[in-house]
């Protein structure tokens, strides 16, 4: 798109983390308790123990959510406006109305906000680190978070009047998805463990723009549905040091 990147003068980056309360999937589901905390603390706290993270901003429409982002450390500094925390409201809404917010008041935001997605609890935070430190000198315009997919997306279909449509081509030839997964390109899921964003993209109107950077992880665990969290549920009851170190702040 031919935007050009702002380097940071002081390289302040904040985190910046969405939980509005009207999930209809699952009701509340970013305030459910993952082995008896509060879904939205892991993220929190993920935050809270990197140490290239000042702030950690909550952005949320419910004053009940407000109360357990202030008990785990974060602000609330704003309530989110109802008419862009249902579910067809954007990342772009939230993040601008942010910015309006502190440009609003005369105050202070950095050039990067890290965003951290309730969704996806189980984080290191030395890998958010390891992020931030390869994205803030960079001419990348955003960063995402991927991992590898167990089966490459070059096998998949969509069905059109009935019959299999390659997705990766629109052919209806489908030979060549009997071939080895070896035989194809690897394929990766966005996985929300950690996405950076620069603050001159939001005034653009976009969030990643078209030299988005690739941070690989590990397989990551997102809870979109009930039965995603009673996975993690009872991964974290067999092995307790998936979350050990994770609940509490460094300092």
């Amino acid at each position: 798109m031919g935007l050009k990147i702002k380097k940071s003068k002081t390289q302040e980056v904040w985190a910046i983390i969405p939980a509005r309360s009207g999930s209809k999937g699952v009701p509340d589901k970013n305030i459910m308790e993952l082995g008896g905390v509060p879904l939205l603390a892991y993220s929190i706290l993920a935050a809270k123990n990197c140490s290239n993270i000042s702030r950690v901003i909550v952005s949320t429409d419910s004053i009940e959510y407000k109360e357990i982002a202030l008990k785990f450390g974060a602000e609330v500094p704003f309530l989110r406006p109802i008419e862009i925390s249902n579910d067809s409201s954007t990342d772009l809404e939230f993040f601008q109305h942010c910015l309006k917010w502190f440009r609003d008041k005369s105050l202070t935001f950095p050039e990067f906000f890290v965003h951290l997605r309730p969704t996806t609890p189980i984080r290191k935070p030395e890998i958010i680190d390891e992020s931030i430190l390869s994205f803030i000198d960079s001419e990348y315009t955003a960063l995402r978070s991927v991992h590898k997919m167990n089966e490459t997306s070059y096998k998949t279909f969509e069905v059109e009047n009935g019959k299999l449509k390659m997705l990766f081509n629109g052919g209806f030839d489908i030979e060549k998805t009997i071939l080895p997964r070896q035989s194809f390109p690897a394929t990766f899921n966005p996985n929300g463990y950690v996405d950076i964003i620069r603050t001159n993209m939001i005034d653009a109107g976009i969030i990643h723009g078209d030299n988005v950077q690739a941070f690989i992880t590990d397989l990551s665990y997102e809870i979109d549905e009930k039965s995603d969290f009673d996975y993690l549920e009872y991964l974290i009851s067999k092995n307790p040091k998936i979350v050990s170190g994770l609940l509490s702040p460094k300092y």
